[in-house]
């Protein structure tokens, strides 16, 4: 049975637009080359941390929504872990309320978008 998780990551502020587009990438392949799904992703850009990460006072933040098995979230976790490019992740299993949230989210996110289009 595949489960709903959210993760979301922080990239280094040193990369360039294309290692950043690679590492996003490389998460992607990571959840649909294991059985996963992929519901949402979002890209939040370059932001200011609340405190310094190994000297850094900015990431590139994303978010995925995706099923998953349970057993994956460890192998995701150790590539994380793997990859100097990350420097903090969180993941975590959604319970309906929060699948609810994210859907009404998504749906304010496209509203918001239609209306600067018109």
């Amino acid at each position: 049975m595949l489960n709903n998780y959210e993760t979301v990551f922080i990239l280094t502020p040193v990369l360039s637009e294309v290692q950043v587009k690679e590492a996003v990438e490389k998460v992607k392949n990571l959840i649909t080359e294991n059985g996963g799904e992929i519901v949402n992703q979002e890209d939040w850009g370059l932001k200011k941390l609340a405190y310094p990460i190994q000297k850094k006072s900015t990431g590139f933040y994303n978010l995925f929504e995706f099923k998953a098995d349970p057993s994956f979230i460890a192998k995701l976790e150790t590539q994380y872990r793997r990859d100097e490019r990350f420097i903090r992740f969180l993941t975590f299993k959604m319970d309906k309320y929060a699948a609810e949230y994210a859907a009404k989210r998504k749906n304010n996110l496209k509203v918001k978008e239609e209306k600067k289009e018109n």
